[in-house]
């Protein structure tokens, strides 16, 4: 299997860039976008100048619980920069949500509580509504986090969105808010997924 189909394999389709997509970030924007792909691993990330985001990091199965994870954020928190990702809500359903929340949070991660995004996934025309993890060394504001995440809709997930599927993504305006009033921790959803 190579590193597209085991992302394709891993993510939803509404999460999912296109292959061709992601080539293009690769090639044509290889000054700030990459791959890091190992035997059990595959990881895509940007890095600009003032932080890093990880658009996907899969590890095999055979791999989890081996600290390989933690190995590759490691990596990543080394370059002294804040880290941002998307995250689907806690699924119940689905045990790896809270998993995945869990090992971010022991990786100390924060929820970017007051931070909105939702998005129509070109996929499946539905919206999809993720929520932004961070990790800042120098504990940046949700404020910059924000801008930060502005910059990167604008750069890497709409890039020629319309040349290479047909029709463009909203405007990162309808996609991305800021809500000082927006309380909804995900760390507390996994403590206590019954509120008790």
């Amino acid at each position: 299997m190579n590193w597209y189909e085991k992302l394709n394999e891993y993510f939803p389709v509404e999460e999912m860039k296109s292959k061709e997509h992601m080539e293009r970030l690769l090639k044509e924007k290889s000054d700030v976008y990459y791959k890091d792909e190992g035997e059990h691993h595959v990881m895509m990330y940007v890095e600009f100048e003032s932080f890093i985001f990880i658009d996907y990091v899969y590890v095999s199965t055979k791999a989890r619980g081996q600290g390989l994870g933690q190995k590759l954020l490691n990596k990543l928190k080394e370059r002294n920069k804040p880290i941002i990702l998307e995250v689907e809500p806690v699924d119940y359903e689905d045990t790896d949500t809270e998993k995945r929340l869990r090992f971010y949070q022991r990786e100390g991660f924060k929820h970017a509580q007051s931070i909105g995004y939702t998005r129509r996934s070109l996929a499946t025309n539905e919206m999809n509504t993720l929520e932004i993890l961070y990790w800042s060394p120098d504990e940046a504001s949700e404020e910059v986090i924000y801008k930060q995440m502005k910059k990167l809709y604008e750069q890497i997930h709409t890039y020629k969105d319309e040349e290479i599927y047909g029709e463009s993504y909203q405007p990162v305006e309808e996609v991305l808010t800021i809500d000082r009033d927006r309380k909804s921790d995900l760390f507390e959803a996994i403590k206590d997924p019954k509120g008790v």
